[in-house]
């Protein structure tokens, strides 16, 4: 069924901004040129159609991993830092680097997902080391906390909301707060920073970075139980900037509302990459390319023969002494087949039960548990920066009755807020709806004019003139961009399960194994499934975990 215009936007970005973007007596507007760029969508199904060529030759290799994620490349730069030089990474797109992929134009950078780096507060760990070995950390200070390039700490102004026609400072719209909802804010920060400060009696952090070196004790695990909005009204929390706050910071993180997300997830997103002090770390790394700068850090570590993009693996089968992957080129379609002595296998639970060939014979029980945001990005380039009234043009630039998430600035970092040059806009959309399923379909079943239609209804507001400023937009779909940390998942049995190797020659890496979609999880269990590989390989080497 063909829907008008505020139908569309009502939709997808909710009733407030169709109300504001579909005034009567609007001009249409010219079209922008531009695309939906994805197209992994369309290869990827086809691993769920019938039975798929098998090629008569093999090609040995001493690991192979299936995936050019986060994830994958993170046990690849492992494996090759500890001298194992057979390593071969196969990767569906064109591009490696998942969700954390990057473009690039004649104006700048830009990110096609995760955008920036919460900047870790120890100096251990693998993500410090390849922050290190890039030059992004430079030493530790007096108090042993590490220090960081300071070009690549984001710039003020950082952060901004827009409400009713203006731009605000901050994310916490303090615009018209009342004593009661600042009041219930400064309880809500104590007690997360109280939380932050939490140890165990093996004096583990309550809530870490990343969730594996989190506690498990009962006393904090129990809030795996119930849902973040049921935390916030069982303590007392009713304001609704608060509530619209948690909601935001359920969305940027786990693609869903509080409804849907465990307490034990939202707690972690204001307690984990803080001291207990107040403090949230030294801030946040990023680069015009957001976290493709640090796929390009990992990717760097490889041999450039090591990598095959445009391989669709298939089939993996364990045997006894290793595993056969069945693939095929995603350009030709020819069959090709990897006989491998170690398997890394670097891509979601969903992908992995229709691949790994015992699993498609027996359903794995734990495949259910696990649930997927589908996001939207568009990346608009404009000819000079955006007019904003209130709060000057910032970082990351959130609008306050939009389903949206509002949009980052590529240029940011480049230090040319004030010259009013070209700039790119990366705008994010998650698809927050209960039933991912539909959620998912409505995403892929919009066309370009539609997606073009809504980010310029959800801009336009807060930026009059800007569609005479817009030169290209391009839309990339991200069918299952998150695992959501749903109640019950994080401290779950499935969850643990489903990170379990097969056998001595087939592991599993991938972010939602932490059940957060974070870079420093997918790179945690990147490195993890590298160290069995070298357990199973019996290469030594001193644990980087």
């Amino acid at each position: 069924m063909e829907l008008t215009r505020r139908e569309l936007v009502a939709a997808f970005l909710g009733s407030a901004v169709a109300s504001s973007a579909c005034k009567r007596g609007d001009a249409p507007l010219p079209p922008i040129p531009g695309a939906v760029v994805d197209r992994a969508v369309e290869v990827g199904h086809r691993l769920r159609g019938g039975p798929l060529p098998l090629a008569q030759a093999v090609e040995p290799v001493d690991v192979l991993v299936v995936g050019g994620g986060v994830a994958g490349l993170s046990a690849a730069w492992r494996l090759m830092g500890a001298g194992v030089k057979d390593v071969r990474v196969v990767e569906l797109e064109a591009e490696v680097g998942g969700t954390s992929r990057s473009g690039r134009n004649g104006v700048s950078a830009f990110p096609w997902g995760a955008h920036y780096l919460p900047a870790p507060l120890e100096d251990k760990g693998p993500v410090a080391r390849l922050l290190r070995e890039m030059g992004a950390m430079t030493g530790v200070d007096a108090h042993g906390l590490p220090t960081f390039e300071e070009e690549l700490l984001i710039q003020e102004p950082d952060e901004r909301v827009f409400y009713q026609g203006h731009w605000y400072e901050g994310l916490y719209l303090r615009a018209g707060a009342t004593p009661e909802d600042l009041a219930e804010l400064a309880r809500f920060e104590a007690r997360m920073n109280a939380f932050a400060a939490a140890r165990d009696a093996k004096g583990r952090k309550a809530f870490a970075v990343p969730t594996a070196l989190s506690s498990d004790d009962a006393e904090w695990t129990a809030l795996d139980a119930l849902s973040m909005a049921q935390w916030l009204t069982r303590e007392g929390f009713r304001s609704a900037r608060l509530k619209w706050l948690v909601d935001y910071a359920c969305r940027d993180d786990y693609g869903a509302m509080s409804e849907h997300v465990s307490a034990w997830a939202g707690i972690w997103y204001f307690a984990a990459r803080q001291d207990g002090r107040g403090e949230r770390s030294e801030g946040f790394l990023s680069w015009p390319e957001g976290n493709g700068r640090l796929v390009q850090q990992l990717a760097s570590s490889l041999p450039p023969r090591a990598v095959e993009r445009d391989v669709l693996a298939h089939t993996v089968t364990p045997g006894e002494q290793g595993c056969r992957v069945d693939a095929l080129d995603a350009r030709t379609g020819q069959p090709r087949a990897f006989q491998a002595r170690q398997v890394v296998l670097a891509c979601p639970r969903f992908i992995a039960a229709h691949v790994v060939e015992p699993w498609r014979r027996e359903r794995p029980s734990w495949l259910g548990a696990f649930s997927y945001a589908p996001w939207v990005v568009a990346n608009l380039t404009l000819s000079s920066s955006p007019v904003s009234r209130g709060f000057p043009l910032a970082w990351d630039n959130v609008f306050y009755e939009s389903r949206s998430l509002g949009y980052v600035v590529a240029t940011h970092q480049l230090l040319r807020q004030d010259e009013r040059g070209p700039t790119v806009l990366t705008w994010y959309l998650p698809m927050t709806g209960a039933d991912v399923k539909a959620e998912r379909e409505k995403a892929l079943s919009a066309r370009y004019a539609d997606w073009e239609a809504l980010v310029m209804a959800d801009l336009r507001p807060a930026h009059p003139g800007i569609a005479a400023q817009a030169q290209r937009l391009e839309v990339q779909r991200w069918g299952h961009a998150m695992v959501r940390p749903t109640p019950g998942f994080i401290w779950g049995p499935e969850r643990r399960a489903a990170a379990r190797s097969l056998g001595r020659h087939l592991h599993f890496a991938h972010t939602d194994l932490g059940g957060l979609a974070l870079f420093e999880e997918a790179n945690w269990f990147g490195v993890k499934a590298a160290e069995r590989v070298l357990a199973e390989l019996e290469v030594r080497s001193e644990s980087w975990l």
